[in-house]
């Protein structure tokens, strides 16, 4: 169980974290993650990049299923099958498995501020790792910007923050 850790003993800095500016394409994000996850020096499997604006504000973040649903044909999203196109879930992906490559490469071009979620909210560094938890679960959200004078100074991951109530070492 947590030791009354605070969030500044568990965050990432955001200049450590994988980010991007809002005018990015989706291609474009694909490979800053890929970068990432091969030169792990510090930041080990982002589970999402930042996105920013002009001013370095932060806007949202950019998780791998966030881009995946920016790739998957339009005609496939979930307000299509809700109409009854679908046969089926393994219709459907053997139908945007074949299509894929092709439509992708579009829709790879669509900017990042299309398909990022935006925050929905935040840490302080010295609020206690189990605010940060209990902010991941109602937020459903997988990280937390860390706010400090009202500029982002860093990165809480679910991944740390379950090590650390979890006990895992």
């Amino acid at each position: 169980m947590p030791n009354n850790k605070a969030v500044k003993d568990l965050m990432i800095d955001v200049f450590d974290y994988p980010h991007i500016p809002y005018w990015f394409t989706i291609r474009q994000a694909i490979g800053v993650i890929r970068k990432s996850m091969i030169e792990a020096e510090k930041c080990f499997n982002p589970l999402a990049i930042l996105v920013f604006d002009e001013k370095y504000n932060l806007m949202g973040t950019l998780s791998l299923k966030d881009i995946l649903r920016g790739l998957e044909p339009t005609f496939l999203s979930a307000s299509t099958k809700a109409q009854g196109y679908a046969e089926s879930e393994e219709t459907l992906a053997i139908v945007w498995d074949s299509l894929f490559a092709e439509g992708s490469k579009t829709l790879a071009e669509k900017p990042v501020s299309d398909i990022m979620v935006s925050i929905r909210g935040y840490v302080g560094p010295e609020d206690p790792v189990t605010k940060a938890a209990y902010l991941m679960i109602h937020q459903d959200s997988m990280l937390l910007p860390v706010i400090e004078n009202k500029k982002i100074v860093g990165i809480i991951r679910i991944k740390e923050v379950f090590e650390e109530i979890a006990g895992v070492d």
